[in-house]
């Protein structure tokens, strides 16, 4: 079948198309759809990569799966669209931000000002059942999901990647401290941030890596937000 994703990650993942697991959870992705109420919209799947391209990556951001609730997950890991109540965790990770850099959180959950500037924001599983958290966990995903995250350390040099919370170190776990900076804390949920998360300031640590290596940091927050 014919895969609809940005081009340099069709040609980074092209093996990946052909291989047993990647056709099953095809099938399995297909059928839920037409049987069952999934998050986010189809064209929506793939947003992370389509909207953030191979040799864009700057940052990587790691969540599980996407929000299960009504009009939340729109392909981009804790973000949900201009006007949808912030969650939880994207509260969280705001009040850590503004911590950090002595800056007002912003106002919108809307992430994809982010992603423009070269952080891909990667759930580990891309679908889910609508309120059914891990529904579309172990179907595939999170093998194609590892497929990115390896061609990023191989290929690439002095990318950041944001670890936050168990399941996503064990996720990363191979990737190459010596080529990349890897920041590691608590999940940012309200079950975990007072653990660390909190004061862990990943994202001045970031931009400071980012302009040691000669690459133009992350504006995390517009002056007007």
């Amino acid at each position: 079948m014919q895969i609809k994703i940005e081009s340099s990650w069709k040609k980074e993942l092209a093996t990946e198309f052909d291989k047993p697991y990647f056709k099953e959870l095809t099938a399995f992705v297909r059928k839920e759809y037409t049987s069952a109420n999934i998050y986010p919209l189809p064209k929506y799947i793939f947003r992370a990569l389509d909207e953030c391209s191979f040799d864009k990556v700057k940052v990587v951001i790691l969540g599980q799966d996407p929000y299960h609730g009504l009009n939340q997950a729109n392909g981009l890991c804790f973000s949900v669209n201009e006007g949808v109540r912030t969650p939880p965790s994207l509260h969280n990770i705001y009040k850590e931000l503004s911590s950090d850099l002595n800056t007002p959180a912003p106002t919108s959950g809307d992430l994809s000002p982010w992603v423009k500037q070269g952080v891909l924001l990667l759930n580990a599983t891309l679908t889910v059942r609508a309120g059914n958290a891990g529904s579309h966990q172990n179907k595939g995903w999170e093998e194609f999901t590892d497929a990115v995250i390896r061609a990023l350390n191989d290929k690439r040099e002095h990318l950041v990647f944001m670890l936050w919370g168990a399941y996503a170190q064990k996720k990363g776990a191979f990737i190459d401290r010596k080529k990349h900076l890897v920041l590691e804390a608590p999940h940012p949920s309200p079950f975990s941030a007072d653990r660390g998360f909190f004061g862990c300031r990943h994202f001045s640590q970031a931009n400071t890596y980012l302009k040691e290596q000669g690459i133009t940091p992350i504006v995390w927050v517009k002056k007007d937000a």
